[in-house]
């Protein structure tokens, strides 16, 4: 086989682009779906526009930040097992 036959399609930029631009529309509309579907709010401020996504962002990089930290405590050495 060649090269070209072995590419998958996240292998090309021009697709990547596209994905990552896609969920950009896809976030965005929803964040303006927001303004019309009406919400029955527990308390107070999950009530507020765009709360679920800023949550939602807040909590990915909370978990992002905690596994990089959590990884230099549980982290071993290269030749762990070889010893």
């Amino acid at each position: 086989m060649t090269e070209e036959n072995n590419r998958y399609w996240l292998d090309r930029p021009e697709n990547v682009t596209r994905l990552y631009r896609g969920l950009w529309i896809a976030g965005a509309l929803l964040v303006l779906l927001d303004l019309v579907v009406h919400r029955h709010a527990e308390v107070g401020f999950d009530g507020w526009f765009s709360f679920y996504a800023v949550y939602g962002f807040v909590a990915c990089v909370a978990l992002v930040l905690t596994a990089k930290v959590l990884r230099r405590v549980v982290m071993r050495s290269e030749d762990y097992y070889d010893r």
